[in-house]
């Protein structure tokens, strides 16, 4: 939805629930590693019981930019808010290191219901498995520095990675769902990222070619760019301001912030095959 500053949008449905969200991130370069903070909140509703989520995501790290092999991690706090039932379960993403025994990517939080009393624990890897253990006892360690110590039922899986895709380390360890995502589909908008010809050469394995069309595709953006400045020039209405076809910026009550929210134009065009507001940028 913006290109500079660089920003996203997104609305996704499914059987039972919806999930939106719009963010733009900032980064800063450390030397030996980049660091991504995304700002911005996710929600996500189920039709069934009502419930609506909310809440952003953790800070992105990727090591070794100069030297070594790259290796991601996810580090910080996040909080999950139910605004129905006024229940929350803070997540904290414990950074790896090496000098310490502690479980990589360990991630570990306690879910609390409206009025602060803790229901779950919360504890696993972000990048294998997270499961969750009734709180059954609570009772503060008095030589712990007043930290509250749980007592907790056997633990229930919630969540486990699917087992990777045969030859998977060829396909940059997509998940089945990844390598589904640039498949073709009929009568979708022809501005979808699906009908980009450099990404569609480099999956078929036509690099060299993927190459020169990505270059030719963002020599015609530049070409417009510069034939709409000039037009505006010539006529003194000054530059054109851009407006996504199907987002606009709304207030969020939940947030209360200005964000991108979907305006459900998408499938009536869809439906009615009225592609006309869509420019030709491929």
């Amino acid at each position: 939805v913006s290109h500079h500053p660089p920003a996203a949008a997104l609305h996704c449905e499914g059987r039972d629930w919806t999930c939106w969200a719009d963010f733009t991130i900032n980064s800063k370069f450390r030397g030996k590693y980049l660091q991504v903070f995304p700002n911005g909140t996710t929600h996500l509703t189920f039709k069934r019981t009502g419930s609506h989520y909310t809440y952003q995501k953790a800070v992105v790290t990727v090591h070794n930019i100069i030297v070594g092999k790259l290796w991601v991690d996810l580090s910080g706090e996040t909080e999950i808010y139910n605004h129905n039932t006024k229940e929350s379960c803070r997540l904290v993403f414990k950074p790896s290191t090496y000098f310490t025994r502690d479980t990589p990517r360990k991630v570990t939080g306690v879910v609390v219901d409206a009025s602060g009393a803790a229901r779950y624990i919360v504890s696993g890897t972000w990048d294998r498995k997270v499961e969750i253990a009734k709180v059954l006892k609570e009772r503060i360690d008095k030589a712990g520095k007043g930290k509250p110590v749980y007592e907790t039922g056997p633990p229930q899986l919630v969540w486990q990675k699917n087992q990777p895709l045969q030859n998977s380390e060829k396909m940059y360890n997509m998940s089945g769902l990844a390598v589904t995502l640039n498949e073709f589909e009929p009568g979708v908008s022809p501005t979808d990222s699906r009908f980009r010809p450099d990404q569609r050469l480099m999956e078929n394995g036509h690099w060299n070619e993927a190459n020169q069309e990505k270059l030719r595709l963002e020599e015609k953006q530049r070409t417009k760019r510069r034939k709409k400045e000039v037009e505006a020039a010539e006529t003194g209405s000054g530059p054109e301001t851009y407006r996504p076809n199907w987002f606009e910026r709304r207030l969020d009550p939940l947030t209360n912030t200005v964000a991108y929210s979907f305006k459900d134009e998408y499938w009536q065009c869809k439906q009615r095959k009225d592609w006309e507001r869509c420019p030709d940028i491929f």
